[in-house]
């Protein structure tokens, strides 16, 4: 068997034809000229003894063999670049990729994001929003704030920078409404908004419904929602009643977009943490944001 592997510039210019359906295109993206592209993918063809390309009218189209080879090709090169964009930024103590879970980073972090860029200019941010916590290691970031307890990164450093409380929250006009929200088992006449993600989110109602001693209480009137900032936007506009999180919550009720009917609160072992692999933490970059964070979040761990 032969031991067959092109060049990484016939590589760039088959993908890059291959995703326009032109050579022109593609030799505008690469900086080249369209018969440099098209000696490139010939040599290509001539190389893997497969032709790649078919032409129809004025228009090139893929063959099945190109097809294969081109979702390939297109993964390594993205991967490619990817590894090089994290070894740049790695070293580069100018870029900071901080990740963050969507409902964290809407509700505490970027709002106070501006007193980090303040105090730091000479720090270029990036965030990425991740859809799990588990997403951290696989999107390569700096530092990620995330949802748990303690245990759950081993290998990563963790700093815990809240604690949680579970409670019920709901729009101001909820309690002037002709339904009275006097007492937890008040919560019968009005819509319950509950955020369930398979393998993400669990419904935390019946462990409040415990701890308030009432926890035979039929809640049957609910509004379903798979993400935790959407759920608090909905109790904000009126919907229903939420279970808010002490710390995702903290702000809307301070600016009274929320209120809490009751005063019985869940405490969990969860919370919010820094979570950073262990050969950054001497990055001066990273030990910035972390000491600012926990600075700036010191009362969530209240």
């Amino acid at each position: 068997m032969r031991n067959i592997f092109p060049s990484m510039t016939g590589l760039r210019a088959f993908e890059a034809a291959a995703r326009h359906r032109s050579f022109t295109r593609a030799a505008i993206e690469l900086n080249l000229t369209q018969s440099a592209v098209s000696h490139q993918i010939r040599k290509l063809e001539e190389l893997l003894n497969v032709k790649l390309f078919d032409r129809i009218g004025n228009e090139i189209q893929v063959t099945e063999a190109g097809s294969e080879i081109y979702n390939v090709a297109r993964a390594a090169i993205a991967e490619l670049r990817l590894a090089m964009d994290r070894a740049t930024r790695q070293n580069n103590d100018d870029v900071l990729t901080i990740g963050a879970l969507g409902t964290f980073a809407m509700k505490c972090l970027i709002p106070h994001l501006k007193n980090f860029t303040a105090s730091n200019p000479d720090i270029q941010v990036r965030l990425k929003i991740l859809p799990t916590s588990s997403d951290a290691i696989r999107n390569d970031c700096d530092v990620a704030m995330l949802y748990g307890v303690e245990g759950d990164w081993p290998g990563y450093e963790v700093n815990r920078i809240t604690t949680e409380e579970l409670f019920p929250v709901c729009s101001p006009s909820l309690l002037d409404g002709p339904i009275p929200l006097n007492e937890p088992k008040d919560l019968t006449g009005h819509v319950i908004i509950r955020t369930v993600s398979p393998l993400i989110l669990r419904d935390d109602w019946p462990f409040w419904l415990r701890r308030a001693g009432i926890s035979d209480l039929s809640l049957t009137r609910d509004l379903a929602c798979d993400l935790l900032f959407p759920s608090f936007q909905l109790a904000i506009e009126g919907l229903g009643v939420a279970l808010g999180r002490s710390a995702v919550v903290r702000d809307d009720i301070i600016s009274g977009k929320l209120v809490e009917p009751f005063s019985i609160r869940l405490q969990t072992s969860f919370g919010y943490h820094l979570v950073y692999p262990a050969n950054r933490a001497g990055y001066s970059k990273v030990a910035k944001f972390i000491s600012w964070a926990r600075d700036e979040f010191s009362e969530l761990l209240k």
